[in-house]
Parts: C-alpha cells; sequence; structure tokens
C-alpha cells in the first residue's frame, strides 16, 4: 500500500526535491525583481511619447485581451501536466505540455505580429522613450516565452523516452512553475499597460 502510494506521489519532503523547488522559487523572485525595475522605468515614461501615438492608438485591446486568455489557459494546462507529473501519468504529461506548448507558441506568434505591425508602421523603440519601455518590457517578457517554449521540447523528449523519473518530476514542476510565472507577468502587463494606458 505505502510503496503504491509513493510510486503515485512522491514525497515533496524529500531533501533533492525540496532544494530544487527553494532554488526556483529563489530564481523567481530575482526574475520577478528584474521585471520590477522595468515595470518602473515603464511607469516613469510612458507619457513620454513625444507628440506620437500612445497605447490607447497603437494596440487593440480585444486582440490583447485575447493573448491573455491564451496565455491563462496555458497556465492552466501546464498546472494540469504537473499533476499527472506527480501522479507518474506519462501520457497524461505529454498532453499537457503539448497543449501548453501550442498554446505558448500562439501567444508567441501573436506577440511579433503586434511587433511586426507596430516596426512597419514606423513605430518601433526609436520612436520616442514609451516605445523604448514598451519594447524593453514587453520583449523581456517575450524572451522568457520563448525560452518556456524549447524548454518544454527539451524535457518533454526525455520523458516520452523513459517516462517519468524523479529528475524528470523536479523538472516539470520547475517548468509549471515557470508558466505560471510568466502568466502572472504578463496579467501584470495587460493591466499596466494595456488597461490603464487604454
Amino acid at each position: 500500500m505505502n510503496d503504491s502510494m509513493n510510486e503515485q506521489y512522491p514525497d515533496v519532503h524529500h531533501d533533492v526535491y525540496d532544494k530544487t523547488m527553494l532554488g526556483f522559487w529563489l530564481y523567481l523572485v530575482t526574475d520577478f525583481m528584474l521585471f520590477a525595475t522595468y515595470f518602473a522605468a515603464y511607469v516613469v515614461l510612458a507619457k513620454n511619447t513625444y507628440g506620437g501615438p500612445g497605447v490607447g492608438e497603437l494596440f487593440s485591446l480585444p486582440f490583447v485581451l485575447t493573448q491573455t486568455l491564451i496565455l491563462v489557459a496555458c497556465s492552466f494546462t501546464s498546472g494540469i501536466g504537473g499533476i499527472f507529473a506527480h501522479r507518474k501519468n506519462k501520457a497524461g504529461v505529454i498532453a499537457f505540455f503539448f497543449v501548453t506548448f501550442a498554446l505558448g507558441l500562439l501567444f508567441t506568434v501573436m506577440q511579433f505580429c503586434d511587433y511586426s505591425r507596430l516596426i512597419a508602421t514606423g513605430n518601433s523603440w526609436h520612436r520616442s522613450a514609451f516605445l523604448t519601455a514598451y519594447f524593453n518590457l514587453v520583449g523581456l517578457h517575450t524572451l522568457h516565452m520563448i525560452f518556456g517554449l524549447i524548454w518544454v521540447i527539451l524535457l518533454i523528449i526525455p520523458v516520452c523516452r523513459n517516462g517519468i523519473t524523479d529528475v524528470s518530476l523536479r523538472r516539470l514542476s520547475c517548468l509549471r512553475m515557470f508558466w505560471q510565472f510568466i502568466t502572472v507577468v504578463w496579467i501584470f502587463i495587460f493591466s499596466i499597460v494595456y488597461l490603464i494606458g487604454a
């Protein structure tokens, strides 16, 4: 009975697991501080358009809301994938992290389309301090998205080959936390940049 339970629900108080989770939490705290710095710069520079367009003229709120809902769904599927990882369910992990990857890729493609539209209309990061701050803040988030997508691929390949091992469980737990972190950051971006700006 106990052996069966340990196979499905690993001991999260195990030293290696705990140290990994603590280390990753510390990384997320430092990453949050980095984003906080970019948010502070954006808030200071948001009104410095130098006669150019502001948020209300440049962005479509329904488009950004769609992106937000996609990323929230992405965070949800990564959470379900994490649950399947703890239950050692290989098929569930692969399925839900595949959906996470697909949603994350869709979000990122939409973001690059938005960047292309801005640059094509002469609203690149060179035009004003506002746009410089915008591209820095949102671009930092996009870099995290690209990293997350690569990370999904790198972690799912060993799962397909070897199933859920102790090592893959720790890594998948960190990956789930990462997706949820960048979703929370995006919600701040959506609220501060797009909602308040509009």
